[in-house]
């Protein structure tokens, strides 16, 4: 990729309006849609409760993101117009605010009236209408560059904006730097196309020219032009080591000022990109709604390497990248499940260069610790678990060999049997964490008892179930490294503590229970409202029900807990079918992460991903190819509400991605995939060097989601699920569809769990 973007930043020097790669040069035929012409980013911009996606505008995995500031979809003022988004949603630096007229109480940043907004993943325009200025932006991967149309004679002026940090101007150009927090800085470096008459600091509303400097919160400078410059370009580059670094990155990618020539390659990049997975089949929307959650997974992880360095907020310097750029962004409770797991597939070499970065920030960090939800500023530590250990041992166990494993597993084990496993909080173990080691379970609290560890996040509490199944999942991702390294030992200790779930298993009610520190069940219990907000205290975000199914590991053993294949999908379908027990808005001021309700079935958050799958476990696969087309005709769409709850960045949507196709990773760290019911009747992924993965669907459609015969590779296919070693070279997946179930398809192999103890 490094060499990709170095490539079409040549291309954009030269002015050239041509792709990076030869082969995507002549484009679609006249009146076809290319992949990207798919792409709609709006796609649930309005929330049906939390905030699911922004219409980011950025190139895949690129360092400079941006999207409209606004307080909502619906929200009728922009915010200025965005330079940088500094993490995935929410955090951004500087600010750009084009005025014209008087010079009568300015602001650090204006709000706008605007209109015919159309963004696409390549390009943003708008119309400041009260303004009278049209506005045309394009991204490159460090840099970005706008075309400013004021509408009338008067006096014209650009705002800058620093939120809390200084800038200067010299000629045409601005530039310095924004604290993101008490150590990280982002850089800037701008320049236009025509010089300012004069240049101030903005304070109090009002210009102070003849000052080229300034410094501290909202610290705005003001370039003033005459009337008769009626478009001003600006163009401008974004760095984290330092202001040389980000006029390096501008003079890299845009050496014009030329927004079509800019997004003409942007858009070059993302149809390069799409392709690697085409479609044939399906209607619009569907083909709509399979690019758009694409695109979403390439919004994080961010390649912040800039010219073979990058700058690490985890020990708060500048590194030599050694030729593998470097990642972060990454919101690994949420990403691990399918985002990951989909570039191990159509992106092998980003996904190694993503790990490798893992390590790196584990043995920059002072105690050696693998992160939990690494960002430009660090590792947050947010949610539950220490997830990294999936996506390394997942990626390795499908092949992706290329990093050292020993550096991997001693960052992962440090982390998990050093850090406490208390939720949000990053600290060294506590005595629940040593509690946990001796008795196999996380101690939970009583709802009248005050909490007695100091580790423990005030809001986020214990969270004990989901403590408990997130640290079986990683102990057993723990096991197979183990025991590919040779280290029995460690083997056998993680392997039977992966078991871990089962000390807090009810047999009597067939849920995960919170237990505590005596050994006794939290009695009474109330497995839909029990917790708090977001069940807080025993799960996490969600309640029982959706953690009853919480162990992708070992499914045949849940199955074997709660006696038998027939109860297991009795309560899969009990799930599905008991309400809400509350109205809504009692449901959701408890539980407002709990979204996209299918019965007690939350389509709206990470943990209920796999759950759809877990029909085929249990002998009855045409329920889960019912239940999964049934989740995304209701619940994702080409509209402003298509998504049901929070995305993160490509959670969500990599489950949709791989739905869609009609397979899914139900447990990342085992090289297997279940079949779903693919929504194409042709799907073709690049898997790269020329190798393919076909997914042939005969007569799939609305009606046809059932499938009644199936081969692999040329022989008949009697099972729901395939190895990931069937298809590492390319492969056929040919299924029959129909539009009734047939019963006896798949039912006699469900996938492998884990090894017995």
């Amino acid at each position: 990729m490094k060499l990709v973007r170095k490539a079409c930043g040549l291309a954009l020097a030269a002015g050239l309006l041509i792709a990076c790669n030869p082969a995507s040069r002549q484009g679609a035929e006249p009146g076809m849609k290319e992949p990207v012409d798919y792409v709609n980013p709006y796609i649930g911009n309005i929330s049906h409760l939390l905030v699911p996606t922004y219409p980011t505008v950025h190139l895949p995995n690129s360092l400079l993101r941006v999207y409209p500031e606004r307080s909502d979809y619906t929200g009728d003022r922009l915010h200025g117009l965005p330079l940088i988004v500094t993490s995935h949603r929410g955090s951004s630096a500087f600010n750009l605010s084009p005025y014209q007229g008087t010079e009568t109480a300015m602001k650090p940043v204006v709000d706008y009236s605007y209109d015919l907004e159309k963004i696409t993943p390549y390009r943003y325009s708008v119309y400041l209408d009260d303004a009278d200025v049209s506005v045309d932006f394009a991204p490159s991967y460090q840099s970005g560059i706008y075309s400013i149309a004021f509408g009338n004679d008067e006096p014209a002026s650009l705002i800058f904006n620093t939120r809390n940090g200084e800038l200067k101007s010299e000629g045409n150009t601005v530039s310095g730097f924004q604290y993101i927090d008490r150590k990280t800085k982002v850089y800037i470096y701008a320049e236009t196309n025509v010089a300012p008459d004069k240049v101030g600091a903005l304070k109090d509303g009002k210009v102070e020219y003849g000052v080229d400097n300034v410094s501290g919160r909202d610290a705005a400078l003001v370039l003033a032009y005459p009337g008769d410059k009626h478009t001003i370009g600006l163009r401008y580059g974004i760095s984290f080591i330092d202001v040389a670094q980000a006029k390096k990155n501008l003079e890299r990618e845009i050496a014009v000022y030329d927004v079509d020539a800019v997004a003409k390659a942007g858009r070059n990049v993302w149809n390069q990109t799409l392709n690697k997975i085409k479609v044939e089949g399906g209607t619009e929307d569907e083909k709509a709604i399979f690019y758009t959650s694409l695109y979403r997974t390439y919004e994080r992880m961010i390649d912040i390497s800039e010219d073979g360095r990058y700058y690490s907020a985890t020990d708060g310097k500048v590194h030599d990248d050694k030729g593998v750029p470097f990642y972060t962004d990454d919101w690994i409770w949420d990403t691990y499940r399918a985002t990951h797991p989909l570039r191990v597939l159509i992106e092998p070499e980003k996904e190694l260069a993503m790990i490798q970065s893992y390590i790196r920030m584990a043995e920059e960090s002072e105690e050696g610790w693998m992160p939990t939800f690494p960002e430009i500023t660090g590792d947050s530590h947010r949610m539950n678990g220490n997830h990294a250990v999936a996506v390394i041992w997942d990626a390795y166990c499908k092949g992706l060999t290329g990093f050292d494993l020993e550096r991997a597993y001693n960052a992962s084990k440090s982390a998990i049997m050093e850090e406490t496993l208390a939720p949000w909080v990053r600290a060294k173990a506590s005595e629940l964490d040593a509690f946990y080691k001796e008795h196999g379970y996380f101690p939970a609290l009583h709802p009248d008892e005050k909490e007695t560890c100091s580790s423990v996040h005030p809001f986020e509490n214990r969270q004990a179930i989901a403590v408990t199944l997130g640290n079986s999942y990683d102990y057993w991702c723990l096991a197979q490294i183990a025991k590919a390294l040779g280290k029995t030992d460690d083997y056998n200790y993680f392997l039977t503590h992966s078991y871990n779930y089962r000390n807090v298993f009810n047999p009597e009610t067939g849920f995960f229970h919170p237990k505590d520190a005596k050994g006794n069940f939290i009695m009474p219990f109330d497995y839909e409202f029990a917790g708090g907000q977001g069940a807080r205290a025993y799960y996490g975000e969600n309640n029982g029900w959706i953690y009853r199914w919480d162990v992708q590991h070992n499914v045949a053993d849940l199955i074997s807990l709660m006696g038998g294949p027939e109860k297991f999908v009795n309560n899969l379908d009990e799930m599905f079918n008991t309400p809400l027990g509350k109205n809504k808005f009692e449901f959701y001021r408890v539980l407002p992460d709990h979204t996209g309700n299918v019965g007690q079935f939350s389509m709206a958050n990470e943990p209920s991903l796999h759950i759809p799958y877990l029909y085929n476990y249990a002998g009855e696969p045409w329920k889960t190819q019912k239940r999964i087309r049934t989740l995304l005709n209701q619940w994702f769409r080409n509209d402003l509400m298509g998504v049901p709850g929070d995305e993160d960045g490509g959670g969500m949507s990599a489950f949709v991605v791989f739905s869609q196709m009609g397979f899914y990773p139900v447990t990342p760290g085992s090289p297997t995939y279940n079949i779903g019911s693919p929504v194409f009747t042709d799907v073709k992924m690049d898997l790269g060097n020329g190798k393919v993965f076909e997914i042939k669907a005969l007569n799939s459609s609305d009606e046809n989601k059932y499938i009644q015969s199936a081969k692999l590779n040329g022989k008949v296919l009697d099972q729901p699920w395939f190895n990931h070693s069937d298809i590492a070279n390319g492969g056929v997946l040919e299924l029959v569809m129909g539009n009734k179930a047939n019963r006896n398809w798949g039912v006699t192999a469900p996938p492998p769990s884990a090894e017995k103890i």
